[in-house]
This record gives structure tokens, sequence and C-alpha cells, in this order.
């Protein structure tokens, strides 16, 4: 039976982008089976770490297929609540959206600052400090530490709406785990 160790030994270099669909997909169906594996469980280090080596072709492979895009996206944004940096909040009162693009429609996550703590919920109507756009791909690789919000933003590959100067040290506010 798969369980969480053997995906993080897996070094996704090493695969194709289909046999790295296969292997998420198959780890997904079990887990909807009872089987041992869970998303959650699996230390953030180790997520940073399969992310840094997959190829752009391999994550973008991954997150075309919506049984696994949601799970991933949605344990992503549940633990920026466990990463949340309540001291340097301070008293900081904040919504940010985030659309990421790719399919037939946005996913749309919300951060809501508010009281030190940190919430998210999809596709939330609050009125956004700022709006943040940008492709699974790349959200992936700045959720794991493997980019830069600067340089995506500089390439175009990250797009802001409201204030930019709040967007621009929002990160900062999170634990990003490192491969």
């Amino acid at each position: 039976m798969a369980d969480i160790e053997q995906l993080t030994s897996i070094d996704p270099k090493k695969l194709s982008k289909d046999e790295f669909v296969a292997l998420l997909s198959s780890f997904t169906e079990a887990a909807q089976d009872g089987a041992q594996f869970d998303l959650s469980a699996m230390p953030p280090q180790d997520f940073a770490r399969i992310i840094s080596r997959a190829s752009k072709d391999q994550i973008e492979a991954v997150m075309a297929q919506p049984a696994l895009r949601g799970p991933i996206l949605d344990e992503v944004f549940r633990r920026m609540e466990v990463h949340f940096r309540t001291e340097r909040a301070g008293s900081t009162r904040a919504i940010v959206h985030f659309r990421l693009t790719g399919g037939d429609d946005f996913d749309r996550y919300q951060v809501a600052i508010n009281d030190g703590a940190c919430a998210i919920t999809k596709n939330g109507e609050d009125e956004p400090r700022a709006t943040v756009t940008l492709a699974p791909l790349e959200f992936l690789k700045l959720a794991t530490g493997n980019a830069s919000a600067p340089v995506l933003f500089m390439t175009g590959k990250l797009k802001v709406k409201g204030d930019l100067g709040f967007a621009a040290g929002f990160m900062s506010l999170f634990d990003i785990p490192k491969a």
C-alpha cells in the first residue's frame, strides 16, 4: 500500500510528466479509498522538495487534473493558516484574494487577516485590499519558497490589483517552508 514516505522518497526528476501525474493520482485515489495517504500528513519541507524537483511540465500536468488540482490547492491554502506569523501581522486587518488561472475559470481563495489570525475561505466575497492573480505553477513555487514574488511580478507572471505595497510584503506574514 502506498504511503506518504514512498511519495516523499521519489525524485520527480526521474519521472516523465505522465508518470508524475499517475503517481499523484494513485496516492489521491488511495486516500479517497481510505488508505494511509493524506497530503496534510506530508511535512511542508517534503512538499516543497517535490515541487522544487518537479519540472514545469510535471506541475502543469498535475494542475490540469481537477481531481488533483483542487485537493492540492486546498491543502496549500489550509497550511497558510498554520504557517501564519501572528507576531509579524501585528494589528494588520486585510483581505487578500488569490485568483489562480487555468481551466474554464479561476480557483478563488480569500485570505483574511484580522486580530492576529489568518482565515482562509474558498470563493470569499469580502472587499479585498489586494487581489493576486497567477497560474497554479507559480503559486505552488511561491508557496514552497521556490520562487520570488518580486521576480514573478516583474516578469508578468504575478499580477496585483489594489494595494501593491501591502501585496509586496504579504508573504512575509508566513513561514514559507524550504526544500
